[in-house]
């Protein structure tokens, strides 16, 4: 057995011992490494490069990847959470194997090279405009010479490419038609969004899967012509989702043999496309946002429409699906059979959303919201009273309207109404085979009442970001020791900055030695050594980053989820919430990510697994001279020579 992979064994000894069931790297898909052949300036689970970091992170010890949503972005937004529900994003398509006999040598090689030649500088750096104007050239190029070689009746790759693209279009039709012919009129509309269409078709264009009473039959012959007259280019849509559609199960299987779970992510956000193929099933006037907190204390106005809850159920009949809950259930179904976890952005909005008017002031209007279902009764929101689940007399007006306690009490009968949907999804989750474990919940700062009644009816856990953990409260709901076993835990995610980079501004402005201390409470309880160990910590914040790692591992939660910038001791940001800029999105693990890593870990500059996991057992008491896991330990940290 090589080093690497005896090491990864006692890594995955480790976290048995202290009962970590499930150890995740999240890297989203424009940050993957290029791989020895070039990209388009955009990376790919998919691509050699991708593999190379999927075996890397087995040969670590993680055995799960959480990916970010994986849908289709538009030319002009990079961020996946604005991406479709339904249709995968063909920017992860991988383009070298176009270019063999194996997939029907498709691309001209001269042409990818010149795509790959043309990625504009930094080439660290995702750069998502040129790499989707890019996969386009390189995608009309295969698809044409598809068409072609299928028309003249060739044989081979193309001709088992034409079966399965056939089978695909007819299994998939549901999400992928709508989809495709938003493609079409949004190019017929120069790439205006659905609600800039103008014309003499516009105004039908706009409605053309939710006509006005009267339009009907308008609609109808519209779509005919639409799908008559666009046949090639809604096949040249499909054949873009079904080459992405291959190549995520290609990386899927190779995860799974290598010991890694791929977990997807199931955004709240729902996309231009999907908001016009959905018009009829979402409530009209308000918006979903997030309210005014203490990570985002003005509010987000995210400005994504939200299924209609009177649409859930079928009117007269309380037990069937009506039109949204299936709408839903069709998302999740999709997801749930690409991945072996599925993580939920911001579950407030599946159970208690925070909505806003949308009347033009967005950010002003989302700090005077409410909660969906909490409303029996504001002036302000009288269209609202008749969705109430709890009642006046339930809520604590005392508090603002966004506080946990708003709503501070609930029957069994409320709580169900409330988990409608999450209780949906994770009976699709354990149909799939997934327990509560498989699907982590994106919960922050706040945890409004009634979703703490739904996720704990489902046995669900909650994040826990400890970096943002107030050590001057014994009860803050990020300190790990306030965690529950059920729990995720993690240094930050994709929205905070990375602890290497946080680690230099404690030790700058002093606040290390605060740092140290609770660190030192969680890792030597017996308190030996505990001064001197605090004042080296506190002075280096290599060592404090490291320790602050190490710290996710003592428990009580039992799952733990790395960002890669984290593992990495990347300092830069991946994204920071609530700004457009060309630098969000875009940061990227390099080439040659394997020595850059082995040299940042010798300088103290990045994450060291086997450590952290060693120091944790020590914490324990397990890993000491005597101890159960001393052995073991002395694996992980070998003494120095």
């Amino acid at each position: 057995m090589s080093a690497e992979g005896f090491r990864a064994g006692a890594v995955r000894a480790a976290l048995s011992a202290l009962g970590i069931r499930r150890l995740l790297l999240g890297v989203f898909d424009a940050a993957f490494p290029p791989g020895p052949e070039g990209d388009l300036g955009r990376g790919s689970p998919s691509g050699e490069g991708g593999r190379e970091l999927l075996r890397f992170a087995s040969s670590l010890g993680f055995d799960g990847i959480q990916l970010g949503p994986q849908g289709l972005t538009s030319a002009g937004d990079p961020s996946p959470y604005d991406g479709a529900l339904f249709s995968r994003d063909p920017l992860s398509i991988p383009l070298l194997p176009l270019t063999r006999a194996e997939g029907g040598e498709l691309l001209r090689r001269s042409t990818l090279e010149d795509l790959v030649a043309g990625r504009p500088e930094p080439r660290d750096r995702a750069a998502h405009a040129y790499a989707f104007a890019a996969m386009e050239r390189a995608l009309d190029e295969a698809y044409r010479a598809f068409a072609r070689r299928r028309g003249a009746g060739e044989g081979g790759a193309v001709a088992a490419l034409a079966a399965r693209l056939e089978s695909f279009r007819a299994r998939e039709a549901g999400w992928l038609l709508p989809d495709a012919l938003y493609d079409v009129l949004s190019g017929a509309y120069g790439g205006a969004s659905w609600r800039g269409w103008s014309g003499p078709s516009g105004e039908l264009d706009r409605r053309l899967f939710a006509p006005a009473p009267g339009e009907e039959a308008a609609a109808r012959v519209r779509r005919r012509e639409l799908l008559t007259r666009n046949g090639p280019a809604l096949e040249r849509f499909a054949f873009a989702q079904l080459l992405a559609e291959e190549a995520h199960a290609g990386a899927r299987q190779l995860a799974r043999s290598l010991g890694l779970a791929l977990f997807g992510d199931l955004q709240v956000g729902m996309s231009e496309r999907d908001a016009w193929a959905a018009q009829a099933l979402l409530f009209p006037g308000l918006r979903i946002g997030a309210p005014p907190s203490r990570t985002n204390p003005e509010g987000q106005a995210w400005g994504y429409h939200f299924l209609d809850p009177r649409l859930y159920r079928n009117p007269g009949d309380g037990a069937g699906q009506g039109p949204a809950l299936r709408f839903f259930t069709a998302r999740v179904a999709r997801a749930l059979a690409a991945y072996d976890g599925l993580r939920i952005d911001h579950p407030h909005g599946l159970v208690t959303p925070w909505v806003y008017r949308d009347d033009g002031h967005p950010q002003l209007a989302v700090r005077s919201g409410t909660r969906l279902f909490a409303a029996p009764d504001l002036p302000d929101f009288p269209e609202l009273a008749p969705l109430a689940i709890a009642r006046s007399e339930q809520l604590d007006l005392s508090l603002r309207r966004h506080a946990d306690g708003f709503v501070r009490a609930l029957d069994e009968g409320q709580v169900e109404r409330y988990g409608v949907l999450l209780d949906a999804l994770m009976e699709l989750a354990r149909a799939a085979g997934l327990g509560p474990e498989a699907v982590p919940c994106e919960i922050l700062s706040t945890q409004p009442y009634p979703l703490q009644r739904v996720i704990e009816r489902q046995g669900l856990g909650r994040f826990r970001v400890t970096q943002k953990a107030d050590l001057d409260r014994a009860d803050d709901v990020y300190r790990g020791e306030n965690a529950r076993p059920e729990d995720w835990i993690l240094l930050g995610n994709h929205d905070t900055p990375p602890i290497h980079a946080l680690a230099e501004s404690w030790v700058a402005d002093g606040s290390s030695r605060w740092q140290a201390e609770y660190l030192a409470w969680r890792l030597l309880p017996d308190g030996k050594g505990r001064e001197d160990w605090v004042v080296r910590t506190a002075a280096s914040p290599g060592a404090l980053a490291q320790a602050k790692f190490a710290e996710l591992f003592v428990g009580p939660a039992r799952q733990v989820y790395l960002f890669f910038s984290d593992l990495f001791g990347t300092r830069e940001s991946y994204n920071v919430p609530g700004t457009v800029s060309g630098g969000n999105w875009s940061l990227r693990i390099p080439s040659g990510f394997e020595g850059l890593y082995r040299e940042r870990l010798a300088e103290g500059r990045a994450l060291d697994l086997p450590r952290a996991l060693a120091q944790a057992l020590r914490a324990r008491g397990e890993g000491g001279p005597g101890g159960r896991h001393a052995s073991l330990v002395a694996e992980l940290d070998p003494p120095a020579e």
